[in-house]
């Protein structure tokens, strides 16, 4: 068996999260419910503009949420990301840490700043961020845990890599470890902003293919050029053996290389969508990377990601991952849960 069921890759960043209305959005021209790159200086505004809006602090990015997501399932996970060495990259690591993911930001820190995601939610659950990625900009091969990557069930890619050529030559070089190794590979589209203006670097990330994607609806019409879901799967079928759809409300559907399983949504009301692919990613590859076959990994994966959008925050209660496990695999008493 190995040492670590998953190994992330991706920007390390501490999100802060606030609610606020449309209005908010409108007056400050912020594009909603898409991730947009900003300098410093534009979020430290937007920062001062929140000021008495409710909020949280996490660490995060995409990868993280996702890595973070399969820990508190009970895999044992690795997370390589660049951090910087100053208050923020602390906090960042003592979250990480409180998680129980191990990083190779254990072993040193550069000087900068580390990035942050401004994480904005509005009363219809939609999140919109904008990212200063400060230090993960230069996220590079030299972050790569050689090691780690060989030692793990799967490899899981970050799309937003793709903004950066450093990130870029990292995600290429981590996909060609992990394949020597014979260790799996999985990657996320991350947002449809990366598909609709970054489609040539993700084809250089996903090179002669990967094991496992993950996409929503959006991102996967969007890589096929289509307005259906049915040549979107051939497209897929193209770069990946097997993949899970996200559908929103709607559910998802995966194929494992061999069939098609739909999942069923559940009826929830939604406050924070912020994190639901991640968790959606996490759950399933924490499945997945124990034996389980997809439908369960489905099943799994679409409770846990209703369950996290019903509050704020891309976390779950150690209660709600209880419940979840026991739920999905009778077999598995709660007591048995890893804690967070």
């Amino acid at each position: 068996m190995k040492k670590y069921q998953l190994c992330a890759i991706g920007n390390a960043l501490v999100d802060m999260e606030f609610k606020v209305e449309d209005s908010f959005l409108e007056a400050c021209n912020i594009d909603k419910g898409v991730m947009t790159l900003v300098e410093e200086q534009r979020q430290d505004e937007l920062v001062a503009a929140l000021e008495g809006h409710p909020g949280k602090w996490a660490c995060g990015g995409s990868a993280a949420n996702t890595v973070i997501a399969a820990a508190q399932f009970g895999a044992d996970c690795f997370y390589s990301c660049k951090l910087a060495a100053d208050e923020t990259g602390d906090f960042y690591l003592r979250d990480l840490h409180a998680a129980g993911v191990a990083s190779n930001a254990d072993h040193g820190r550069a000087a900068g700043k580390t990035g942050k995601c401004l994480v904005m939610v509005t009363p219809d659950a939609e999140r919109t961020m904008n990212t200063y990625l400060g230090i993960s900009e230069g996220f590079s091969v030299a972050e790569l845990d050689a090691a780690a990557i060989a030692a793990s069930e799967y490899l899981y890619i970050e799309g937003y890599l793709v903004t950066s050529k450093s990130g870029r030559a990292a995600a290429i070089e981590a996909k060609r470890l992990a394949e020597a190794a014979g260790v799996k590979t999985a990657l996320t589209f991350s947002d449809p902003a990366m598909v609709q203006f970054f489609k040539d670097g993700l084809t250089e990330m996903v090179g002669d293919g990967v094991d496992l994607l993950f996409c929503n609806q959006a991102e996967a019409l969007a890589w096929a050029g289509c307005d259906n879901l049915d040549d979107a799967f051939q497209a897929l079928q193209k770069i990946a053996k097997s993949f899970a759809i996200t559908l929103g409300s709607k559910g998802a559907i995966l194929f494992d290389g061999e069939s098609i399983h739909k999942v069923a949504p559940h009826v929830i009301t939604a406050v924070d969508s912020n994190g639901a692919g991640d968790m959606f990613a996490g759950a399933l590859l924490f499945s997945i990377s124990r034996g389980d076959n997809f439908a369960t990994a489905g099943r799994l994966a679409s409770l846990a990601s209703a369950k996290v959008v019903q509050s704020f925050g891309p976390r779950l209660l150690k209660e709600d991952q209880a419940e979840i496990l026991a739920e999905v695999f009778a077999e598995v008493q709660p007591a048995s849960c890893s804690a967070v």
